[in-house]
């Protein structure tokens, strides 16, 4: 087929609007394209300030496990110092038992020297080969040469608590009237000794004078005893 002249310019002509409008649609898509690209940075900044609240939301349970931790740590040791401090008080020493009459040595002497009132001085000797406690008023009776019994009372002093080692001594006082009438008295022939604590007695003969006949007992002179207390220059300790 020929074409003509007219033809030919026509083509020309619908070519050309054709690459017109190819060119306008390009400009529309690029115009379009635009507008994410403008966007885009808004979205990155806004995933890294999400970054930094991530890193410390991430921070935090880390702190918190540290925490725990360490508390756990310290009540640890603090019942461990508490079980020492425990452990510690429990391994004290078991107390002393009590002093019992047949591990005693007793003994008394006269140790009277007033003209008017009378002592005797009664020493209990721990010879049992073991520590032991005394303490308190022990049990006295006085018999008389007739057979008849006089109880001693206690003064009122406090008794003081003490731990006789094996040889150490205690000791206590019998006060009595003197016999000044220059009469034979009341003639005391026994001591009998309870220890403190204790229900065995011990027997001891009376080392002193005798007591005035008309008032043995006199309330300003009267029968008592002391209580029993450690005796400071014991040879043991």
């Amino acid at each position: 087929m020929k074409l003509t002249h007219a033809t030919k310019t026509l083509l020309a002509g619908l070519t050309l609007v054709s690459a017109l409008a190819l060119t306008a649609c390009n400009g529309d898509s690029g115009a379009t394209e635009a507008k994410p690209s403008d966007t885009k940075p808004a979205g990155s900044a806004s995933t890294g300030s999400s970054a930094p609240s991530g890193s410390g939301t991430g921070a935090a349970p880390t702190d918190a496990a540290t925490a725990t931790g360490g508390s756990g740590t310290g009540d640890g040791k603090s019942s461990s110092g508490a079980g020492g401090s425990t452990s510690g008080s429990g391994s004290g020493g078991t107390p002393a038992g009590i002093c019992r009459s047949d591990e005693l040595e007793v003994s008394a002497v006269d140790n009277t020297t007033d003209k008017v009132e009378g002592i005797v001085t009664v020493q209990l000797k721990n010879g049992g080969g073991r520590d032991c406690t005394i303490r308190g008023f022990a049990g006295v009776d006085l018999k008389t040469a007739a057979g008849d019994t006089l109880s001693v009372a206690r003064n009122g002093d406090k008794p003081p608590a003490g731990v006789l080692k094996d040889g150490e001594s205690a000791a206590f006082n019998i006060s009595f009237p003197l016999n000044t009438s220059g009469g034979s008295g009341v003639r005391i022939s026994t001591i009998l000794v309870t220890p403190p604590n204790e229900t065995k007695t011990i027997s001891l003969k009376w080392p002193a004078g005798s007591l005035p006949v008309d008032n043995p007992d006199s309330p300003s002179r009267p029968l008592q005893i002391t209580p029993v207390g450690k005796v400071s220059d014991s040879p043991a300790g």
